[in-house]
């Protein structure tokens, strides 16, 4: 079969022949990929730099995708730790990990979308006590990820929902989305009463941002849970120690390990869900796995997502 190799933590991708995968053990499916997704997550991991990775190479990259089994079953699977990813025309699967799809869906569409929606839907779902009629910030707004969590956090029932980042341009394309206010860094003041705040961000934007919003809350004492996922500007942030001392601020993570794999399972069905339906407005662009090369470094606004 044809995979993309990754060699070592600081090569790309190579397009290559390469053995097809032999099953291992008997809960493992040997599965025809259909379309599996360029994310963020996916170079992290192939590069050595999420704390996920295991740094085990040569590696076939890929953390997702569609794929279908021996018996026509088309399934959205997530991987494990695998040196076996989905960046091949072929891979091995636990069918633990995976959720059938109905018939008619959109590879490309579902590829696209699961990852960067995940993170949010999985964030309000399963890491704090979010319900309807509460006001949401989404930090990094105008990124993929970021984008979908707008309209997430309204699907889920968000009254109101802030967009917040650099890119004017983008942010203004976000109202027809959901968003009910598109904001700058410098106007983080305006999000001060939110109940919320999804952070794609982290780094100096987020933790700069603190002060000003606490400083502003009509109501220090009201609740405010920041939910770190994402790290694009830096993997660190510098909190001023008075942010946690002088309102009722809580921050926790989501991602890997912080919620448990049986949680992100449970949430696959009625995500695929909603993405089918068309709930969640998807960016994607399909590109055969043998321009894997020129995709890993492209930038785009839409998803990357490669067919074999």
């Amino acid at each position: 079969m044809h995979a993309a190799v990754i060699p070592a933590a600081d090569a790309p991708p190579v397009y290559r022949d390469h053995p097809d995968p032999a099953e291992r053990h008997r809960d493992e499916l040997l599965v025809e990929v259909l379309a599996a997704g360029l994310h963020h997550l996916t170079k992290a991991k192939a590069n050595g730099s999420h704390y996920s990775s295991n740094g085990t190479y040569p590696l076939i990259p890929g953390v997702d995708g569609v794929v279908r089994d021996q018996e026509g079953n088309v399934r959205y699977v997530a991987l494990d730790d695998t040196t076996l990813g989905t960046f091949a025309e072929r891979t091995l699967i636990d069918p633990r990990r995976s959720v059938i799809l109905p018939d008619g869906i959109d590879p490309v569409r579902i590829a696209a979308a699961m990852n960067p929606a995940m993170s949010s839907w999985v964030a309000l779902r399963r890491r704090v006590d979010f319900h309807a009629g509460q006001r949401v910030l989404v930090l990094g707004a105008t990124g993929n990820a970021g984008r979908m969590a707008v309209q997430i956090a309204k699907l889920l029932g968000a009254d109101q929902v802030i967009a917040a980042g650099r890119d004017t341009t983008r942010l203004k394309a976000l109202t027809a989305l959901g968003a009910d206010e598109t904001i700058t860094f410098d106007q983080i003041g305006h999000a001060a009463d939110v109940d919320v705040v999804i952070d794609y961000v982290w780094g100096e934007p987020a933790a700069g941002a603190m002060i000003p919003m606490l400083t502003a809350r009509a109501d220090r004492t009201a609740p405010l849970t920041w939910i770190q996922i994402g790290s694009i500007v830096g993997p660190t942030a510098p909190i001023p120690s008075a942010a946690l001392r002088s309102a009722r601020l809580q921050i926790v993570g989501s991602g890997i390990g912080s919620v448990p794999a049986r949680d992100f399972l449970a949430e696959l069905p009625e995500l695929a869900s909603a993405v089918t339906a068309g709930a969640i407005d998807v960016r994607a662009r399909a590109v055969p796995l043998a321009q894997v090369a020129q995709a890993w470094t492209a930038e785009t606004d839409d998803r990357i997502v490669l067919v074999p």
